[in-house]
Order: C-alpha cells, then sequence, then structure tokens
C-alpha cells in the first residue's frame, strides 16, 4: 500500500536558514554545552553498572551493542538494575539542594538512565525481531515494571517542581531558544502525564499505566502466536497464475518447516502476492479468511477481549486527566492538535475514495463474472491492469531485486543528501541474526563517519510482522558527539539458496519508506536528545515522499536492471507504469483509511465498547464501508493501536503528512529535476536535520514558502480536487 497525509496550519511564516546547522536552530555554544554537562555530570551519582549489558558499548564506531552477548536472562539483570540505577540518579535530581537550572535539571534529566537506554535498545530488538518464548515471557515481565518505574519519575513531584521552575524561568534565565523548547516540552509532558494529580490520582494513574502495558503486550503477543501459522498449498495445480519467484518462496518455506508442498505464511507478504495472483478462488478465500481473522478466532490468541481492557483503561486515563476521551489526550502534542482536524481531512478523501471503489468493482465484474468478494479484489484488479494498461505486476517483479533496491536507495541518498553506504566485512560488527548486513554511513564529501545502518531484511518465526525502522542510538552534542545506529526490518521470504530474491514494486516502495525513516535521523543535527522525536503525524512525511524515487530514471536505469537480462527498465514500462499511477487507489485508499477512521470513532467515545466486533462492524457500517474491501488492519490484529499508544487515535497521521509528501514531490517535479540539489539541501536542513528543534509547521513553511497544499494528494490518488 501507498502511505500517504495534511498540515492545515497557523503560524507566521518561520524563516530558517538555508543551510541549518546547530547553532542556525537555536542551540547554545559548544562551551555552554561543555559546562552544561559538567555541572549535569557532578549531579547524578557516581554508579558503576554490574550487569553486563548495561555497560558502555565498546567497540569500533562509537561503540556498538553487543548482540554476541545477548541472553533473555541477561536482559532480564539489566533492566530490573538499569530501573534500580535510573531511580537513584532521579533522586539526586529531585532532592538536589541547589536552585533548578538548565543544567543541573534538564540535561541530568537528559543523562539519567543512560545504561537502561542500552538495555532497552536490546530489549526491543530481541522482542521484535528473534521473539521466542523466552523473550517473550521477558516481555510478560518487566513491561509492568518498566511502566511503574516511568510512573515513579513523572509523579516526583520535587522533580516536577525543578522542571516547571525552569520552564517557567526560560526567559529570565535567557535561556537559548532549544533550551527553552527543550524545558517547556518536558514540563508540559511531566503536566500531560499526570504529575499535577494529587496523590490519589497519582496512584490511580498508576495503576492504569501497569494494567495497560502488561495489556499491550499481550496482545502483540497473541497477534505474534496468529502470525506464526501458515497455510498448506498441497499441489502445483493450487500455485497456478503466481510467479516463478513467489512459488519458490514458498516452496522454500514449506521446507523449512519440513512440509511437502508449498506454503503461505500467515503475514501480508506472502498472503498478498497469493491473493493478487492465485488462480484458485477457493484457495484465495481459505489463506484470505487466515489472514483477516488473527486474533479473532476465540482461541488462546483471541485479543477481543484484551482490547476491550485497553480501551476502558484508556477511557479511565482521559477522564482521570481532565479530557472528554482518550484521542483528545492522545493529540495534544500533534500537527493537527484535535481529532476533528483529522477527521475533517479524512473525510474529504473518504468520499471520493468510495467512488472509484464502485468504479473499480464495476470493471471487475465485467471480467469476472460474477460479485467481488474481499478475497477476488486484488486478483481482478490486475486483470483490470492487463486489460487498461497492457500492465502486468509479474512483469515488474525481474527488475526489483532486493540487493539491487538496496543499492538503489543509497544511491538516492548519496544523490540527494551526501550520504555514502560501504557494506562492512561479516563479523565487523555483532549482529544479532546471521541475515542482519551493517553498512557504514559517511559524508561522502568529507568522508566524515556519520553511523552505521543495519539491515535485517527476512521474515522468520517470532519477529513481528511488517516493516519498521528503528534506532539504537540518536544523534546528541550536548554531551560530546553520537553518532547514529540505524535499522531497517522487513520480512520478506528468503529464496531458494542461489536464487534472487525479487520483490514487487510496492516492496520496494515500502523498502524506500523504512529507509527515509532511517535518513531522517541520518541526517540529524538535534543538540538534546529530547528534541529528537518528531509530532506522531509528521514522523511518517518523510518516509512517505521517499518512495516516489524508486521509479526515477537514474534509480531504474542504474539498479533496477532485469535479473536475466541485465538491461535496465525500459522506459515504455515506466510509462504504463505512470499511466496506472491513480489505478486502485479506491481499494488503496479505502483499506488504509477505514482502518484510520475506525481507530478515531473508537478512541473518541467517552464510554468505549466492550463487543469489539460489534463495534467494527457497526463502526464501518456507519462510513458506508463497501464490502468487497476489508480494513487493512483489522482491530482484533491492529499492532499500530494496541501494543503501545503511539499510534492510537493517530493512525491518521499517514494520511496527514501524505499531503506534506505529495506537495514536496510536487515541489521536485516542478523543478525539472527529481534529484534538484537545492531543494535537497534546503529538505536535508530544514526538514530533516533539525528533528523537533523547531515547530514542524514553520519549518514546512521555510521549505515550501507556503502551508501544503492537500490538492498534491487528491491528484496523487487521481481522486477530484474541487
Amino acid at each position: 500500500m501507498q502511505r500517504r497525509q495534511v498540515l492545515i496550519g497557523g503560524a507566521s511564516l518561520f524563516l530558517a536558514p538555508a543551510f541549518a546547522s546547530a547553532a542556525d536552530l537555536g542551540a547554545p555554544a559548544a562551551d555552554v554545552l561543555k559546562r552544561d554537562a559538567v555541572a549535569a555530570r557532578a549531579v547524578l551519582p557516581k554508579q558503576a553498572p554490574k550487569a553486563e549489558l548495561l555497560q558502555v558499548w565498546t567497540g569500533p564506531y562509537g561503540g556498538v551493542p553487543p548482540w554476541d552477548k545477548v541472553t533473555a536472562a541477561k536482559l532480564r539483570e539489566a533492566i530490573l538494575e538499569g530501573i534500580d540505577l535510573q531511580r537513584a540518579e532521579i533522586k539526586a535530581i529531585a532532592e538536589n539542594k541547589a536552585a533548578p537550572t538548565f543544567a543541573n535539571t534538564l540535561v541530568a534529566l537528559q543523562m539519567a538512565g543512560e545504561p537502561l537506554d542500552r538495555a532497552m535498545s536490546v530489549f526491543g530488538v530481541m522482542t521484535s525481531n528473534i521473539g521466542s518464548n523466552e523473550y517473550e515471557a521477558l516481555d510478560t515481565e518487566v513491561s509492568p515494571i518498566l511502566s511503574a518505574a516511568q510512573d515513579e519519575i513523572t509523579f516526583n513531584e520535587a522533580l516536577f517542581k525543578r522542571v516547571k521552575a525552569v520552564a517557567d524561568g526560560a526567559a529570565a534565565a535567557k535561556l537559548s531558544p532549544q533550551q527553552t523548547r527543550v524545558a517547556t516540552r518536558r514540563r508540559d509532558a511531566f503536566v500531560r502525564n499526570g504529575a499535577a494529580l494529587d496523590a490519589a490520582g497519582k496512584a490511580e494513574l498508576g495503576r492504569i499505566n501497569t494494567a495497560l502495558s502488561a495489556a499491550f503486550t499481550a496482545f502483540g503477543q497473541k497477534v505474534v502466536g496468529d502470525e506464526r501459522g501458515w497455510t498448506v498449498i498441497p499441489t502445483e495445480a493450487g500455485m497456478a497464475g503466481m510467479a516463478a519467484s513467489n512459488k519458490a518462496a514458498a516452496a522454500a518455506a514449506a521446507k523449512s518447516r519440513n512440509l511437502d508442498g508449498w506454503v503461505i505464511a500467515n503475514t501480508r507478504s506472502a498472503v498478498d502476492p497469493f491473493l493478487t495472483f492465485a488462480d484458485d478462488r477457493a484457495l484465495r478465500e481459505k489463506v484470505w479468511r487466515k489472514f483477516v481473522s488473527r486474533g479473532d478466532n476465540g482461541d488462546a490468541n483471541d485479543t477481543n477481549a484484551t482490547i476491550a481492557e485497553i480501551v476502558k483503561l484508556r477511557a479511565q486515563r482521559a477522564k482521570l486527566l481532565g479530557f472528554e476521551h482518550h484521542a483528545a489526550w492522545r493529540m495534544q502534542d500533534t500537527m493537527a492538535k484535535t481529532p476533528a482536524a483529522a477527521n475533517d481531512l479524512m473525510m474529504r478523501v473518504w468520499a471520493p475514495a468510495k467512488a472509484r471503489v464502485a468504479e473499480e468493482v464495476a470493471d471487475m465484474r465485467k471480467i469476472a463474472g460474477h460479485d467481488i468478494e474481499p478475497w477476488d479484489y486484488l486478483y481482478y484488479a490486475e486483470k483490470v491492469r492487463k486489460a487498461k494498461y497492457d500492465l502486468d505486476q509479474n512483469e515488474l517483479k525481474p527488475y526489483f531485486e532486493l540487493n539491487n533496491v538496496k543499492q538503489g536507495a543509497f544511491y538516492m541518498a548519496g544523490r540527494l543528501y551526501g550520504f555514502e553506504f560501504v557494506k562492512l566485512a561479516k563479523g565487523a560488527v555483532p549482529v544479532f541474526h546471521p541475515d542482519v548486513e551493517v553498512f557504514e554511513v559517511k559524508d561522502k564529501a568529507s568522508g566524515k563517519h556519520i553511523g552505521l545502518f543495519y539491515s535485517d531484511d527476512f521474515a522468520r518465526p517470532g519477529k513481528r510482522s511488517g516493516a519498521w525502522m528503528t534506532t539504537y542510538r540518536a544523534h546528541s552534542t550536548y554531551d560530546g558527539p553520537q553518532n547514529v545506529l540505524a535499522s531497517n526490518n522487513n520480512n520478506f521470504t528468503k529464496a531458494e539458496a542461489g536464487q534472487p530474491l525479487l520483490i514487487s514494486l510496492d516492496d520496494a516502495q515500502t523498502l524506500f519508506h523504512e529507509f527515509g525513516h532511517a535518513l531522517h535521523y541520518l541526517s540529524s543535527v538535534v543538540v538534546y536528545p529530547d528534541l529528537g522525536n518528531t509530532p506522531r503525524d509528521f514522523v511518517e512525511y518523510p518516509s512517505q515522499v521517499h518512495e516516489h524515487w524508486v521509479l526515477t530514471r537514474p534509480i531504474l536505469d542504474g539498479f533496477m536492471k532485469h535479473v536475466e537480462t541485465g538491461k535496465p527498465m525500459p522506459q515504455a514500462l515506466v510509462e504504463k507504469i505512470d499511466a496506472s499511477g491513480t489505478f486502485n487507489q479506491g481499494y488503496a485508499t479505502v483499506s488504509y483509511l477505514s482502518s484510520a477512521l475506525v481507530d478515531m470513532d473508537l478512541h473518541t467515545r467517552a464510554d468505549p465498547p466492550t463487543d469489539i466486533d460489534a463495534f467494527e462492524r457497526d463502526s464501518l457500517a456507519r462510513y458506508g464501508m463497501p464490502k468487497e474491501i476489508v480494513m487493512r488492519h483489522r482491530l482484533p490484529q491492529f499492532n499500530h493501536l494496541f501494543t503501545s499508544d503511539a499510534y492510537s487515535a493517530g493512525y491518521y497521521s499517514y494520511l496527514w503528512s501524505e499531503v506534506m509528501d505529495a506537495d514536496t514531490w510536487a515541489y521536485f517535479e516542478e523543478s525539472g529535476d527529481p534529484f534538484n540539489p537545492d531543494i535537497a539541501k534546503r529538505y536535508k536542513s530544514i526538514i530533516l536535520a533539525p528533528g523537533n528543534s523547531t515547530d514542524r509547521a514553520e519549518a514546512y513553511r521555510a521549505f515550501r514558502g507556503r502551508d501544503p497544499d492537500v490538492k498534491a494528494l487528491l491528484k496523487v490518488r487521481g481522486f477530484p480536487t474541487s
């Protein structure tokens, strides 16, 4: 699916410098940073961590995670000790007798918990990318403990008073713009998370947060449990219509499970190709039903009761904090600000998307000769695509060999932003799985080291589904320069040994999307870690825009070459893709947007539902969901919403970000050069590099000279713009 989204906004134009440095963004001078770091260190107790996984990372490239030393038992030991060490540091900051200053309070808070942060970086990878029974048990045990430890910090009255004093006195203390932003955002986050509640309120909020943490863990593990399943296709006739590369991957999946025949794993990367190309309608339905019923089978992995508990707890928390519902609480620190603003955008797109679905279904019925069911949609859409545009998706796959696609992404990063990616030899640094490749990232012009990029491309039992980006270490300079350790994680099914792994155009765009997240972090000039993360409805924008470069001519000519002929994709085929660019956008938009609408519907209720399946059905009926399409993420498997609060009342953010993405791509296109060096430099310096050091709405205006135009999004999707 193409992930595309809107900024509607108000504030005066922010005239940032053309090429921002940390100093340009209002950071204090180097000598001030050094002085503040020394003062902050003096506040913190001198503690020597005992656990192996709490130690400062050693080795090359500024130190790297010791993946070769990780076990679940060692992680448990590290996390529990790390919480104790952090608790002692917070106590020292809160009980400091000296008057609160930015250095002895805010900088010290940035430093507090560094050993625990290292352990948690490892913990996140082992639970997401490895996910054995041992790590699931560890996750279940420590998640509530970690939640309670965070609440201890938020509910510390003495600490909050110090933070508030620094933020309220920022002007009098002549804090720099970045220091002021750090202090005020910390103060506001404390309030938003319950620091101003009375003792009884804090106790109740602590109970809610601990229960939520346990429920999030349980939900994620249940979905992964269902995704460990598969469908066996016993005869080759059942694979009729599938590309040779897909058949080979399914055969390899069967072999890896010691099964005969072909296996369609219960993950999107395996299911979607089958639904798109397999001729056997009954088998398509079987595979589809297994996939869309993840978490909804009335067994040990059923998530409905867990969801009901999560939404009940969220509603209780919102009410306790003085908000009408969870969405109102969750959206304070976003660009949209309110559910109404997000809904306005979604409904503007929903109507034309549904109208387009009706047209798409009519075209498919002419070919199928029967009503279109959800397991038919992708299959007959391909037939229509072939008929209308003489374009077969299987015709494209030989041009998208996985390693070549990655090299194309690296070329894009070099051409736009001056990055160079150099593959490290096996064993140069530890990795958490033999499949992981590691690349050093350098500045091409100066040769300066920027960081490492870890690439984990393949599905495995226990690994969570989908594609995502994470960092093990982000850039900052407040306590000396820190380089970036970034990773991309995919779920491609391995090809047979010695065979090329061919992926779809959609997969290639997804790879560029996640790589865009990595480029965001690798471009950072952020001084303080607190300013590294942007609002949820901005964070997808820098990733989504990079999808557009997949089909640019320099990348096609240099990297997307046919695996058999070695020739680049001919322009005639590119023109077919361009001509069909808005094809099936009804399906793509409705499947995504229905999930976003139901998310917002669920989280704008003061009294949340208890029957989750019934709520999903009723919500979709109210929106007039076409019967031929299912939500991209049904509630029982909606990891975005129920493994954390991160995307709850926030799945709309892909659409919000797509408005900026589409408008930005239009900017490059209008210049006549998709690699326009001046626009690329400004994009890097104003949009990517500052993180959240400046207001992101103002930053967009500085980059584009105006607010983004929603018409660019409608045009990209082929919908009416009036």
